[in-house]
């Protein structure tokens, strides 16, 4: 059974920068793993992923300004956030699938944490 434990998060001015983690136990190290996020209100979206190629995609508002990264053998996914905004306001989750391709696509990916909430002030 794979586990996903995000921690990482916290509370930024705007500009600021956070970096999250995910811990994975269980079989991971084949696994596409990313991130998604919800904002109140909001559908849940996703932010950064990498599948089993080891090629990576980003969604549009995020781009040039997150760095998702993979750590197989010690089990863990990261996503470096630099100029913060508070449209980033959103608790974040790691997840984990079985695609070859990089894909944000929610129903792609089987396991997900618990979330890690992510404030950034104006």
């Amino acid at each position: 059974q794979v586990q996903l434990v995000e921690s990482g998060g916290g509370s930024v001015k705007a500009g600021g920068s956070l970096t999250l983690s995910c811990a994975a136990s269980g079989y991971t190290y084949s696994y596409s793993m990313g991130w998604f996020r919800q904002g109140p209100g909001k559908e849940r979206e996703g932010v950064a992923a990498i599948g089993r190629s080891g090629h990576f995609t980003y969604a549009d508002s995020v781009k040039g300004r997150f760095s998702i990264s993979k750590d197989a053998a010690r089990g863990t996914l990261a996503l470096q956030m630099n100029s913060l905004v508070p449209e980033d306001t959103a608790m974040y989750y790691c997840a984990a699938g079985g695609q070859w391709s990089p894909t944000l696509l929610r129903a792609d990916f089987t396991y997900w944490g618990q979330g890690t909430q992510v404030t950034v002030s104006s």
